[in-house]
């Protein structure tokens, strides 16, 4: 079953089984996100954590040209000093972060350009599929001269190291898919995008929910500097799913799970 929803057509939503598939939709401009785009991922967002039947959030570029070639330029057009830099910056980190914390596991499948804001939009899902010759780069010290929020510079630390990260923004250098599977940011580096995240989106609708939860939740936590996580084991100990996935391998039979 599927059904498509959203308040602008700039992104597309699609519910089709398991997985909510989320198109930034301005080929044109090679998905170069406006505010409305912003806007219309965080509400993606909202819906996949409101929708018990989500299991997956897909996020995807239309077209052939980018994934997301950053924020579209014209955003910037009335900006008049230092402080609508940082409103900016807050407004864009507000929206990374929703991202990262969507309780699904969520996969960024991504051919060509995946530039600016489109690479910070990749780096907080929790997978990336990406075409060899797709293209990773924020190049800012050679064309806007302007600079990163300190949380995504963190986040580019994160995945790719001081080292790389200095690499990428000072040199303004593109990764391609390839070079950015071999540093460990892709996932899977295919040809054959589609069938990669077809395959990836039923492998995780079929894992224990509340095991992939704890999971993204840890990481997250630990990137943010938070070490307790009492409460997630408690709460993945103490789940129907995991005294159903007990008695399910000890009568070695396959266990349906449920989330709670």
């Amino acid at each position: 079953m599927s059904s498509s929803s959203g308040a602008h057509s700039e992104i597309l939503m699609e519910r089709q089984g398991r997985a909510l598939t989320v198109t930034f939709n301005r080929p044109k401009q090679r998905n170069a996100m406006t505010w409305a785009m912003y806007d219309g991922l965080y509400q993606a967002c909202e819906r996949a954590d409101a929708d018990e039947d989500v299991r997956v959030l897909v996020l995807r570029g239309a077209g052939e040209d980018a994934f997301v070639a950053g924020t579209d330029i014209g955003q910037f057009a009335d900006f008049t000093g230092g402080d609508d830099g940082v409103e900016y910056e807050k407004r864009i980190t507000r929206v990374l972060d929703r991202l990262e914390d969507v309780n699904v596991p969520t996969v960024a499948a991504i051919r060509g350009y995946c530039v600016g804001a489109g690479l910070a939009i990749a780096a907080v899902c929790d997978l990336r599929l990406a075409t060899p010759d797709a293209r990773f780069g924020i190049p800012i010290a050679r064309t806007l001269g302007n600079c990163l929020s300190m949380p995504t510079y963190a986040l580019l630390l994160h995945h790719l190291g001081p080292a790389r990260t200095l690499d990428l923004l000072l040199n303004a250098k593109f990764y391609s898919g390839r070079e950015a599977h071999g540093a460990g940011f892709v996932a899977e580096s295919t040809d054959d995008l589609d069938e990669a995240v077809e395959q990836t989106v039923n492998r995780l609708a079929g894992h224990a929910p509340l095991t992939m939860w704890a999971t993204k939740e840890a990481i997250r936590r630990l990137r943010r500097g938070i070490a307790d996580g009492d409460d997630i084991v408690s709460r993945v100990y103490g789940s129907d799913d995991f005294r159903a996935g007990v008695r399910a391998f000890g009568a070695k039979q396959t266990t349906t799970w449920t989330g709670r």
